[in-house]
C-alpha cells in the first residue's frame, strides 16, 4: 500500500529555514516521481519541486537557489530543505507521487497528474 507522511512544518520568521520530510512506503523510489506541492489559503495547489526517479530534479522558479530537495533511499524519505524563507512561502506543504514522468517531465508541476498524496504539513513564515 502506497503511503506518504510529511513532517517538519512549523512557524519561522522571514529569512529562516525549515527541513520537511516525506516518509514513503509501498514503492521503490527509483520508479516513481515524488513532488512537493504547497497550497496557500484561497490559492491553487502549486508544484514546488520534484525528484523524477533517476531522471532529474525540478523546481518552481521562485524557490530556485533557496530550496533543495533530496532523497535518502535507505530511509525511504524525501526531504525539502527550505532556506531564506519568505512570507509568500506560507502554506500547507504536501508530498505526492506517481510513476516517473520521463519525457513528459514538464507535467511535474501539475497536481492532476499525481494520484497519491500525504496529509500535508503547515509552514508559516512571518515578516
Amino acid at each position: 500500500q502506497v503511503q506518504l507522511v510529511e513532517s517538519g512544518g512549523g512557524s519561522v520568521q522571514a529569512g529562516g529555514s525549515l527541513n520537511l520530510s516525506c516518509a514513503v512506503s509501498g514503492f521503490g523510489l527509483d520508479y516513481y516521481a515524488i513532488a512537493w506541492f504547497r497550497q496557500a489559503p484561497g490559492k491553487e495547489r502549486e508544484g514546488v519541486s520534484c525528484i523524477d526517479g533517476r531522471n532529474g530534479i525540478y523546481y518552481l522558479d521562485s524557490v530556485k537557489g533557496r530550496f533543495t530537495t533530496s532523497r535518502d533511499t535507505t530511509r525511504s524519505t524525501i526531504y525539502l530543505q527550505m532556506n531564506s524563507l519568505k512570507p509568500e512561502d506560507t502554506g500547507v506543504y504536501y508530498c505526492a507521487t506517481r510513476e516517473v514522468f520521463g519525457r513528459e517531465w514538464q507535467r511535474w508541476k501539475h497536481a492532476r497528474y499525481y494520484y497519491k498524496w500525504g496529509q500535508g504539513t503547515q509552514v508559516t513564515v512571518s515578516s
